[in-house]
């Protein structure tokens, strides 16, 4: 079947995955039904499908991670793919090698598709722009991480039974969070209502130009919520004092009990990792009855899968 008359493709029409802002609602929704097939299979024995048999996939990160980058290997091979990581500590852009260098470098191998992590927002559309292969943003600077969003989409979804009229409030450095932005474009494509909840040093100009509402405090910014998305603090971005101490950040905005009892009953916990306990998340909360961050790693590999079979869909010489 070509890609001009594959409903995977009528109903994904891109042929990279740069970013959740662009995007249609029926697209977003596209991918989180094809991620509920992929959730499936990942819980079978036997795991493999042949969508991406005898294409090259290749994990090009220039910041380190453990679970989006294990998950993307797995995704693509749990789609016949054979995966490359490229460790980019010991390439040739440690020698000064620029992005667009690296761009033509690979791609003279011929990739199919390209998964890339950058420090800089932009980076990564950039290198789409320079290679004929498709390329899935895993996350660049403070921009977006669009995987991280659908994953996060999925489990709310999952158990929820839908995103519309929902409230979920995000919590912590929403100034230095791609995570935030994405979740943040697509809770209000799906209809959710959004509060973010941080000190005012942590928030970004016209953060309420993005359609959330600005919470000074956790109560209030908890109040109603159905859920509870706490965020990293990412001191490694940041070039100066903006919190107090750690120990007063977790005593305003770190999340305990005492606090969640501001949301609704049946709220639900989450986080995209890695955590810092008892800086922006209490242990007993991280791990208790009402947490799904273990979820939120499993929905990582099917929302990936999702993503790499979409793009199937647009390769060549189908």
């Amino acid at each position: 079947m070509s890609a001009q008359t594959s409903p995977l493709a009528d109903a994904y029409p891109h042929r990279h995955l740069l970013g959740i802002e662009g995007l249609q609602p029926h697209e977003i929704l596209a991918l989180l039904d094809r991620a509920e097939s992929a959730v499936e299979i990942s819980r079978q024995v036997e795991k493999k499908k042949a969508v991406l048999r005898g294409r090259t996939q290749i994990n090009l990160f220039f910041e380190a991670s453990t679970r989006t980058q294990s998950s993307f290997e797995i995704a693509g091979k749990r789609l016949g793919a054979d995966v490359m990581n490229m460790s980019v500590s010991s390439s040739s852009v440690k020698k000064g090698e620029t992005l667009i260098d690296t761009a033509a470098t690979l791609n003279a191998m011929h990739p199919d598709i390209i998964v890339v992590r950058h420090h800089a927002a932009g980076a990564v559309h950039l290198l789409a722009q320079k290679v004929g292969c498709s390329v899935i943003n895993a996350g660049d600077g403070a921009h977006e991480h669009p995987t991280q969003a659908l994953l996060d989409a999925l489990t709310i979804r999952r158990h929820k039974g839908k995103i519309a009229r929902l409230t979920v409030a995000i919590c912590g450095d929403i100034l230095h969070s791609r995570v935030a932005r994405s979740n943040i474009i697509l809770l209000n494509a799906l209809g959710a209502r959004v509060k973010v909840v941080a000190p005012s040093t942590l928030l970004p100009n016209g953060i309420r130009q993005m359609g959330v509402e600005v919470c000074a405090t956790m109560r209030e910014g908890l109040a109603d919520a159905d859920i509870v998305m706490m965020l990293r603090l990412q001191r490694e971005r940041m070039a100066g004092a903006f919190i107090p101490s750690v120990r007063e950040y977790f005593r305003y905005y770190g999340l305990d009990a005492e606090k969640l009892s501001a949301a609704r009953p049946d709220a639900l916990v989450m986080h995209p990792g890695p955590m810092n306990r008892g800086v922006e998340i209490d242990p007993e909360i991280a791990d208790g009855p009402q947490s799904l961050i273990r979820e939120q790693v499993e929905m990582g590999v099917a929302v990936r899968m999702a993503v790499l079979e979409a793009l199937s869909a647009h390769l060549p010489n189908r």
